[in-house]
C-alpha cells in the first residue's frame, strides 16, 4: 500500500470514500505481491496496481460498487480453461484481492497508521477478510485491530481474539512479513474459521555497504531504487562524503566493524539486513566480517579476487571463526553476469541478493521449466 499512501490520505482526509483492493495471497507466477493495491477516487480516478494489468478492470468495477454500498467482498482472480481470455492472468497465477470502500467512518485510526508509516515507525494493520460459520449477529468480516509494538487500536470483535493475534502480529511485525492467518472465533490458534490479512508496515531494511569506493555508489543507487535504507561506512573521511555518494541515506566514518557491532548491539541490524564488503582491504574488512558473520542477517558479501577470497577464509579461521559461519559468506560477492563496470557490479551484487532473498537459482528463466516465482509464505518481505 506504500506507493498510494499519499493518495488514499488525501481522499481520506477530505472526508472522501474510496474504493480499494487489495492482494491478500497469491500463488503460482501472480505479478504482484501480497500488500499491493490499487485505488478507485471519488471521481472514479485509478491509482495503483493489483496484477500489472491483468485483473484491473473487474477490480476498478468492484472498488466502485463497493463506494456504492459500503460491501466488501474477497475476489479470486485466475485463468481457467472457461475464462482464459475473459478475467484472468495471462501468466498463469492466482490471486485473492480483498475490497473495500475506506473513507473516516469505516477506519478512524487511517490517520495514525499513516504518521506512523511516515515517521518509520513498525505498524501493523489487520483485517478480517472471511468468517465461516459466524455465530448469528457476530460477523467479524471487515474489522480491524492496529497492531503497534507497544499498543494497539480497533478491535476483531473478541478481546481474547484481539490478544492471540496481538501476540503474533507483533512477531510477523518484527520480521516485516505480509501475510494471512487464521484463527477460531475466539482466538483459538488452532482454528480456521477466521482469515485475517496482516499487512505489516515496518520500517525499510537496511543495506550497510562498507567500503566508499565507486562500486559503493553504484550499489547504493541500486539498494535504494530496491527500497532499502542504504548506509555507506568507511574509516576514510576524505572518501567518505555524502557528495560521493548522493544515493545513501547517510554516510558515516567511523571504522567498519566498530560501526556494525555498535548498530548491532542498538538493534538497528536485523534479518532482513543486507551486508556488503567492498573494502578489499585485510585491515578493514577481516575484522568486519568477523562481526557481520555472527550476526542473523539476510545477506553478507564481499568483494575481491578468488585468491583474496582464499586469503581472507585463512584470516577469519584464525580469528576463531568455524566453516559454518564462514559458509554464510558470498565472496566473491555478486552472480557470474560477466559484469565488469561499477553500474554492472552493483546489477550482479543486487540479483544476488534477490535470488537469496527468494530461492531463485540466478540462472536464465529460458533454460528452466519450474514456477517462475517460488512459494514465498515462508519468507520474509518488504511491506509495498
Amino acid at each position: 500500500m506504500r506507493e498510494v499512501l499519499d493518495d488514499l490520505y488525501a481522499w481520506w482526509s477530505a472526508g472522501e470514500p474510496v474504493g480499494v483492493g487489495t492482494v491478500v495471497a497469491t500463488w503460482k507466477s501472480a505479478p504482484r505481491p501480497a500488500g499491493a493495491s490499487m485505488l478507485v477516487g471519488p471521481d472514479g480516478t485509478a491509482v495503483g496496481s493489483v496484477s500489472g494489468g491483468c485483473v484491473e478492470g473487474a477490480v476498478y468495477e468492484r472498488a466502485q460498487d463497493a463506494i456504492t454500498t459500503g460491501e466488501s467482498s474477497l475476489e479470486r482472480y485466475g485463468v481457467s480453461d472457461d475464462d482464459a481470455f475473459a478475467v484472468g492472468l495471462t501468466c498463469g497465477g492466482i490471486l485473492d484481492v480483498w475490497v473495500e470502500r475506506l473513507d473516516r467512518e469505516s477506519f478512524p485510526e487511517f490517520g495514525d497508521v499513516v504518521a506512523a508509516i511516515r515517521g518509520g515507525a513498525p505498524v501493523a494493520v489487520v483485517t478480517c477478510i472471511a468468517s465461516a460459520a459466524a455465530p448469528t449477529g457476530d460477523d467479524r468480516v471487515g474489522r480491524r485491530l492496529i497492531v503497534w509494538p507497544d499498543r494497539v487500536a480497533g478491535t476483531l470483535g473478541s478481546a481474547r481474539l484481539d490478544e492471540a493475534v496481538t501476540d503474533d502480529v507483533r512477531g510477523l511485525l518484527a520480521a516485516g512479513r505480509t501475510t494471512t492467518v487464521h484463527y477460531g472465533h475466539d482466538g483459538e490458534r488452532r482454528g480456521d474459521d477466521l482469515t485475517l490479512f496482516v499487512s505489516s508496515f515496518a520500517p525499510r531494511p537496511r543495506m550497510i555497504v562498507f567500503g566508499a569506493i565507486d562500486f559503493a555508489a553504484a550499489l547504493a543507487r541500486i539498494g535504494s531504487f530496491l527500497g532499502y535504507r542504504v548506509t555507506v561506512c568507511d574509516a576514510r573521511p576524505v572518501f567518505a562524503t555524502p557528495k560521493r555518494f548522493p544515493d545513501a541515506d547517510e554516510v558515516v566514518v567511523e571504522w567498519p566493524h566498530r560501526y556494525l557491532r555498535a548498530e548491532a548491539d542498538a538493534g538497528r541490524v536485523d534479518e532482513r539486513s543486507v551486508l556488503c564488503v567492498l573494502t578489499h582491504d585485510p585491515k578493514f574488512d577481516v575484522p568486519v566480517l568477523e562481526v557481520a558473520l555472527r550476526l542473523p542477517t539476510a545477506y553478507v558479501g564481499a568483494m575481491g579476487s578468488r585468491r583474496t577470497h582464499e586469503d581472507r577464509l585463512q584470516r577469519l579461521y584464525e580469528a576463531g571463526l568455524t566453516p559454518a559461519e564462514t559458509a554464510r559468506l558470498a565472496s566473491p560477492i555478486g552472480l557470474d553476469l560477466g559484469a565488469r563496470t561499477p553500474e554492472e557490479t552493483a546489477v550482479s551484487i543486487a540479483a544476488e541478493i534477490v535470488a537469496g532473498r527468494w530461492g531463485g537459482t540466478g540462472a536464465r528463466l529460458s533454460t528452466l521449466h519450474d514456477a517462475i516465482h517460488r512459494d514465498t509464505e515462508s519468507q520474509p518481505s518488504v511491506a509495498p
